[in-house]
């Protein structure tokens, strides 16, 4: 799994039962391994590349993904079924019928040496779905017994039960904001938010922030890296504020907005998972607002939970069974997704 933010490739070797009509999971081995500089460089600005580049870059990354799986799997003396690969996406248009995510499966397949399923969001978007969020169906079928799903990465998407069907949508962009001006600063990130904990909070900004179009679409929908270039970065930009007063700014964006979706009810418990999940200063600001139980569940689920679900999305898809709802994304129909490359 490789998010939005580029904090690097998360590995995870998990196994999978399914007993009484239930499915159960463990994770036995995790690993993140962090981008080197080059290949930083390459994903952050591919989408500005010519085809030439794009292509190579799609080869280069499978061969990359191929061998970090194999160099992981020989370390831990580990033998598994398949591989589920995420990619990294660099194109996520759905209105145009366009997602992308490089590193192709057959580079994947042919460097580690075991079957790959890949490429899990194409058919959605072909059905005319959204192609995201994908991690829904795990979310009830693994998470089931909590009333609501947020994963805090690049972006914040939230997902839960509503007269038995499951809604789940991107609701703002998180780390993908927080990061970009972190790194203006000259970090990495926000340490638990510490520098927003510093700042001043501004009300022209928020509210420009909250009145942008997205928000008052009905789900299905979902945002990409295209949506924060063109339409939320200007708008900070436009203000000229120092990076604290953006950074706490942008954290009581992202906390109203998650409010906003969700009824408050004291008896709700939410599970909160993702990077944005050790910012602690935006934790407080979202459980200050939402009107739920925020549970913050160990740190191998906060940080593996979409590993996880992506090698669980592989089991359907490896079984033939729909791993994509046409709830979440708008697709036509239920569908399963997955290119699988035998090695």
């Amino acid at each position: 799994m490789s998010g939005t933010s580029l904090d690097g490739v998360d590995l995870a070797f998990c196994s999978f039962d399914r007993k009484n009509d239930q499915w159960c999971y463990k994770i036995t081995e995790t690993e993140t391994v962090q981008y080197p500089k080059e290949w930083k460089n390459r994903l952050s600005d591919l989408e500005n590349g010519n085809a030439l580049t794009f292509a190579q870059t799609d080869i280069d990354y499978g061969h990359y993904l191929g061998m970090i799986c194999q160099a992981f799997l020989l370390r831990h003396d580990l033998h598994p079924d398949f591989i589920a690969s995420h990619g990294h996406t660099i194109f996520h248009v759905p209105a145009n019928r366009m997602t992308y995510q490089i590193g192709k499966g057959a580079l994947i397949a042919a460097g580690a040496g075991y079957p790959v399923i890949s490429d899990f969001r194409s058919l959605d978007v072909a059905l005319g779905g959204q192609g995201a969020p994908l991690v829904p169906i795990g979310d009830r079928l693994l998470f089931g017994n909590f009333d609501y799903c947020l994963n805090l990465g690049g972006f914040g998407n939230i997902s839960y039960e509503f007269e038995n069907r499951r809604i789940a949508f991107d609701v703002c962009p998180v780390n993908i904001a927080l990061n970009h001006y972190a790194k203006l600063a000259g970090y990495e990130y926000d340490n638990d938010g510490e520098m927003a904990g510093t700042g001043n909070l501004h009300s022209g900004l928020l509210n420009s922030l909250n009145q942008l179009s997205y928000y008052h679409k009905s789900p299905p929908k979902s945002l990409g890296k295209e949506w924060v270039l063109a339409e939320f970065l200007p708008v900070l930009e436009n203000f000229n504020l120092p990076v604290p007063d953006i950074l706490k700014t942008v954290c009581e964006h992202i906390s109203t907005q998650i409010a906003k979706v969700i009824p408050h009810d004291s008896k709700k418990k939410m599970l909160v998972t993702g990077g944005g999940a050790f910012n602690g200063y935006l934790i407080d600001n979202i459980r200050e607002k939402a009107g739920v139980q925020v549970i913050l569940p160990d740190p191998l689920t906060i940080n593996y939970k979409e590993a996880l679900i992506f090698a669980f999305l592989g089991v359907l898809r490896w079984r033939n069974e729909p791993n994509c709802l046409k709830t979440v994304t708008g697709a036509s129909k239920d569908n399963i997704g997955g290119s699988i490359f035998s090695s």
